[in-house]
């Protein structure tokens, strides 16, 4: 549970095989990438998305507003992220209680978002930075304000 609120991503839900991307999973920032060594499958999409910075997505807590809707009992995973305006912001990944992770687009993660639980069931969302993101440099994230 502790990944869920410090935005550290742990076995297969966190991390879905032939899914979640490298770099939008923040591995560059846990230094699980190596960018001067080695060939794996997507070295190369991998190297050129991070040297031309453009990473649109990443995965980040989130916080749920369960108490808002307590007829909730489970968040389906990949659930989708929406703004108020109702325009995609990204997938729920997985979390416990009131706190998880989520593949969020970055122009989207200070507006107000919601989670699409059902057809017509909605929680509302607060994404975080996590401190340990890094602060200034070639790999800070440009998050739009």
């Amino acid at each position: 549970m502790t990944s869920y609120y410090t935005g550290i991503p742990e076995g297969v839900s966190d991390l879905p095989p032939g899914v979640a991307l490298p770099l939008e999973s923040n591995l560059a920032y846990m230094n699980g990438i190596s960018f001067s060594k080695g060939c794996y499958i997507g070295q190369e999409l991998t190297a050129r998305t991070h040297h031309t910075g453009v990473i649109r997505k990443r995965l980040m807590p989130v916080q749920l507003s369960l108490s808002q809707c307590p007829e909730v009992k489970a968040i389906p995973s990949n659930a989708q992220v929406l703004t108020m305006s109702g325009k995609s912001a990204g997938k729920y990944r997985a979390g416990e209680d009131a706190h998880g992770l989520a593949l969020l687009r970055l122009a989207h993660i200070y507006e107000q978002l919601r989670l699409k639980v059902s057809e017509d069931t909605f929680v509302g969302l607060t994404a975080s930075v996590p401190e340990w993101w890094p602060k200034g440099g070639n790999d800070e994230v440009r998050i739009p304000l």
